[in-house]
């Protein structure tokens, strides 16, 4: 009876199989990211930049409609542009980085909503911002499962210099030139798996899926192999647990995909052994010599 309950939606429904695949996809290249952005202290700049991709889509939307190409390329070239502009912003002006990241997200989250609400009707603007991984398709499968393949791809092309840059960024410095590259493509690597994930979660919800997940490793372990380990495992349980009560309850899948991520981050914080609530608490033994 367990395993039925467990097991027979995704045996049963294709429609769930879809949107698990498709959700593990995104599971298995956002959070690692989503660690990177954390040990780098740029959380908040996933936020901004999948908020940035809306004015792309918007635009792929006013050209052919709730077409996945369209809207795929309009916003991959809108998250670059923010990823980039804000760069540049803060390098030419006083302005620091998290201060032009916030202001290109405002302006382009108000912007997406303008030009779908131009044209389309509020069922248009909510499957934008909160996407159908329900509704999942071949065509968005094959797009998520290369994106997240060129995602896993980039991210191990990069991974020293990456790693080398989050930790100790004045020893890269000194030995080698790779940091600014190497910042410059995990921006467009993050870019490119917040589109993949605006397909099946929307611009609102992606960037849950990436930190949540993320978070929750961090305070299991402070090792970033296992932490990267940890944070897929999480990825993937919260986007099984997320369909799953969906699929019971008859909420919208998205959401309680975010809300099981969620779950497993407040089980963390209070049990984590690297930094959560009982860890804090909890009398250590003193070494003795």
């Amino acid at each position: 009876m367990l395993l039925s309950w467990l097991f027979g939606p995704f045996l049963d429904y294709e429609f769930m199989r879809r949107a698990l695949v498709g959700a593990m996809a995104l599971a298995l290249a956002g959070a690692p990211l989503g660690v990177f952005l954390i040990l780098r202290r740029m959380s908040l700049s996933g936020d901004a930049i999948s908020h940035g991709i809306l004015p792309g889509a918007a635009l792929g939307y006013l050209v052919a409609g709730l077409s996945l190409p369209a809207m795929t390329i309009g916003g991959l070239l809108a998250g670059f542009a923010v990823a980039v502009g804000s760069g540049l912003v803060a390098r030419a002006t006083a302005l620091r980085e998290d201060a032009s990241l916030a202001a290109f997200y405002l302006l382009s989250l108000a912007l997406g909503v303008v030009l779908i609400s131009a044209r389309g009707s509020n069922v248009d603007l909510i499957h934008v911002l909160f996407g159908s991984v329900l509704a999942l398709d071949n065509s968005a499968l094959i797009l998520l499962a290369t994106i997240s393949s060129l995602t896993l791809i980039g991210l191990a092309l990069i991974y020293r210099p990456l790693v080398l840059d989050t930790l100790d960024p004045g020893f890269l410095s000194s030995v080698s030139r790779a940091g600014a590259w190497t910042h410059a493509a995990f921006l467009g690597l993050i870019a490119l798996n917040l589109v993949a994930g605006f397909q099946a979660l929307g611009t609102l919800l992606a960037v849950g899926a990436m930190m949540l997940p993320a978070i929750s490793a961090r305070l299991w372990t402070q090792d970033v192999t296992w932490m990267i380990l940890l944070s897929i495992l999480f990825g993937v349980a919260g986007a099984y647990g997320g369909l799953l009560a969906s699929f019971y309850w008859g909420l919208p899948s998205g959401p309680l995909i975010i809300l099981a991520c969620g779950v497993l981050y407040l089980v963390s914080l209070v049990a984590g052994p690297a930094g959560g609530l009982l860890c804090r608490i909890t009398p250590r033994s003193h070494l003795r010599g």
